[in-house]
């Protein structure tokens, strides 16, 4: 299962905006999904209540993996999308 450390830029974390799309395009991609919290909690990805359970704020550094047939590539753009300030678009 391929994993990336990525660090949060939106400038609030991940609350509800953030956060939604966040999820959204994690269940878009195909691939199973989790992100894990500095502090070791796993959710699926592609749940926004358990994303948002997480607390994540800007700056704290979640582990991404991801499962399946294109497992690199949604892992790639979840990364990015993740490093993008979400709050400022």
């Amino acid at each position: 299962m391929p994993e990336r450390t990525v660090t949060i830029a939106s400038s609030v974390g991940l609350h509800a905006r953030p956060a939604s799309l966040f999820s959204q395009a994690a269940g878009k991609s195909g691939a199973k999904v989790t992100l894990t919290s500095p502090a070791g909690k796993t959710v699926n990805a592609a749940s926004i209540l358990g994303v948002l359970s997480l607390g994540i704020g800007h700056g704290d550094e979640v582990v991404l993996a991801t499962d399946g047939d294109n497992a690199e590539t949604a892992l790639d753009e979840l990364a990015t999308l993740l490093e993008t300030d979400l709050d400022a678009e």
